[in-house]
């Protein structure tokens, strides 16, 4: 079974979320980190407190063309973005755009026509877009209604920052509706991190099994967001593949890296 990681990230400066590693993640490290762990790729979500993270992640996956691809982002501010999401894919393993959009004012944006050339152009280009935006998750109703070809992705199965334990999944009502429109996927990403209790987090599995229904196995992958988690990468992967007895034989390939490489057509 290939193992894709659906959700990494590397940096060599600034100051990383308190949740987070504080010291920088090289390329370098991460495959030595991956062999470890026995990973066979990983999708890399530069992150914001890194202003070079993009460039970061693109010379990583132009070296190792088959270890890494990613989800990238541009300022939205961005001088002629149509241009720029025409040319996006062009990038050295670039696969698709990420947004954290937690704000309020994101809201406004997303529920609004603020951000209408951003899903057009993306859905134009075939340009997938993951968005953490857990603090209002129903605007991807909205949008995924408004751009039925343009694919999103929940990331970190809409749980809010920070949260743990029941109110890390206090929004399940929405994640079951989100699930009915084809073209909205959901990380299941930095799971452990979101227990109270040792592995292998029972508390939780109840949750992560019924946000697993919802989407099934095709719109559901696993990602470790590694440098978030208390627990190993082989713990994170055992996890899913031997202690979620739930995830059949056939499905867990589509779990593990089959699917979110379909969904962002990734050869």
């Amino acid at each position: 079974m290939k193992i894709i990681d659906a959700h990494v990230h590397i940096w060599e400066s600034g100051k990383p979320r308190g949740a987070h590693r504080q010291e920088p993640y090289s390329s370098s490290e991460i495959l030595e980190d991956m062999q470890f762990a026995r990973v066979d790729a990983a999708i890399i979500q530069p992150p914001a407190w890194d202003l070079n993270a993009n460039q970061i992640a693109i010379e990583a996956a132009r070296k190792y063309p088959q270890r890494f691809g990613i989800l990238g982002n541009f300022p939205l501010d961005s001088e002629d973005p149509k241009s720029i999401l025409k040319h996006w894919k062009q990038q050295a393993g670039m696969l698709g755009l990420r947004y954290i959009l937690n704000e309020p004012k994101h809201k406004t944006w997303m529920m609004g026509s603020e951000l209408d050339w951003l899903w057009a152009g993306a859905q134009e280009n075939a340009i997938p877009i993951a968005i953490a935006a857990s603090s209002h998750l129903e605007v991807f109703a909205s949008i995924a209604r408004r751009y039925p070809e343009l694919k999103l992705i929940i990331d970190h199965l809409g749980v809010p920052i920070d949260a743990t334990g029941e109110s890390a999944f206090a929004k399940m009502d929405i994640l079951k509706e989100l699930a009915t429109f084809s073209n909205i996927a959901v990380k299941a990403t930095a799971v452990p991190a979101y227990a109270n209790d040792p592995y292998p987090y029972k508390s939780i599995e109840h949750h992560v099994h019924q946000i697993y229904s919802y989407f099934g196995p095709e719109r559901f992958f696993w990602g470790s967001d590694i440098t978030k988690l208390k627990c190993t990468w082989r713990e994170s992967i055992d996890l899913f593949v031997r202690e979620y007895q739930w995830i059949s034989p056939e499905e867990i390939e589509l779990v593990m890296g089959k699917a979110i490489a379909q969904w962002l057509l990734w050869e």
